[in-house]
């Protein structure tokens, strides 16, 4: 039975992957997201969820959720960090349903065309349960709206889950996608803890290119490397670039604790060679923005600029640089992105 540590947070009397899992009272759709400017939606996003069940060394969500009043307490009660609990939003299907009508029970988005993304949060399909979970929202945007809805995860059950108990209408309006930072195995496994093995990732994208679905690449984030062209040649061919619509890719972002974090993860699993180019780019801006530039140009070698969406939060003295990219699938990003342009600095 959940025990009520606050009028509007449960604690559920289970723990999955080792976390005590909480419940919070939460919207579940967010109209004027920032995620449009990574152009994966038209500013729509959908989450049950705040805190996953995985647990990344990269993750930004702590940095995102850092005041939140409920996360606060949530972390006070488990004596735990952040990325040691789960936190899920309490009747998401009913909240959903209501954030989707009106008081008469009219759709409030009924000819809305826009593209939805799931989810900024936390993995729509970490467990059996969340996949579950998550096609029965889909279900409910299906019928209210005309929403094209992008799906996004760390594991395989989009593929065996959530693909196979949509009805048939939905194969043209939802969009799969895999993040697959590396196709190492052994490496995934020293920084994204408790997801699906990126090989067994990329088989569950094949699965679904083979059976006609819509698919996406996701390529982030990534480490620097020895052999940048060699490393985005293996990822697009994993990815298979011809059944793709667009391929997302990213350097891993300055957030929080996530860099010392990650850094430490591969010298726990024996990565000293990666650890320490990320410890040098962390702490050195020109090295940062050749690390970033040297995959991007890598990624731009091997995917057409009209598929290519690769992030950049840009600095104001490569701001040029990188606005000349643009044309190439270069996707600018943060304050620095929408000021004047500015003469680009030595890297």
């Amino acid at each position: 039975m959940p025990t009520s540590i606050t009028q509007d947070i449960d604690r559920l009397d289970q723990a999955v992957a080792g976390k005590p899992i909480y419940q919070t009272r939460s919207r579940i759709l967010n109209l004027k997201s920032a995620f449009a400017e990574k152009k994966l939606c038209d500013g729509l996003t959908f989450s049950a969820g705040t805190a996953c069940l995985y647990q990344c060394s990269f993750c930004y969500v702590e940095s995102m959720m850092a005041r939140s009043t409920d996360v606060l307490r949530i972390l006070l009660d488990a004596k735990r960090p952040f990325s040691q609990v789960g936190i899920r939003r309490r009747d998401a299907l009913a909240t959903l349903k209501k954030e989707l009508l009106t008081a008469k029970g009219k759709p409030r988005f009924k000819e809305d065309t826009r593209t939805i993304y799931g989810s900024p949060l936390v993995d729509v399909a970490a467990t059996v349960e969340l996949a579950n979970e998550t096609v029965q929202l889909i279900k409910l945007m299906l019928e209210h709206t005309q929403w094209t809805i992008r799906l996004l995860s760390k594991g395989t059950l989009l593929t065996t889950t959530v693909a196979k108990q949509l009805p048939a209408a939905a194969k043209n309006r939802v969009i799969y996608g895999f993040s697959t930072g590396t196709v190492d195995n052994k490496l995934s496994a020293a920084f994204e803890i408790g997801t699906a093995k990126p090989s067994k990732r990329i088989e569950a994208l094949h699965r679904l290119q083979n059976e006609g679905y819509r698919t996406y690449g996701m390529a982030c984030p990534s480490l620097p490397q020895r052999n940048y062209n060699e490393f985005a040649e293996s990822i697009v061919n994993a990815l298979r670039l011809d059944k793709c619509e667009h391929i997302w890719a990213e350097v891993l972002n300055v957030r929080g604790e996530s860099l010392a974090r990650t850094s430490q993860y591969l010298r726990n699993a024996n990565y000293d060679f990666e650890a320490t180019q990320l410890e040098q780019v962390a702490t050195n801006g020109a090295a940062w923005e050749e690390y970033a530039r040297n995959t991007f140009l890598a990624y731009k070698r091997y995917v057409p600029a009209q598929k290519l969406r690769f992030l950049q939060y840009v600095q104001p003295q490569h701001l040029q640089w990188w606005k000349e990219q643009e044309p190439f699938g270069a996707v600018l990003l943060g304050s620095a992105a929408n000021t004047p342009r500015q003469a680009d600095a030595a890297v």
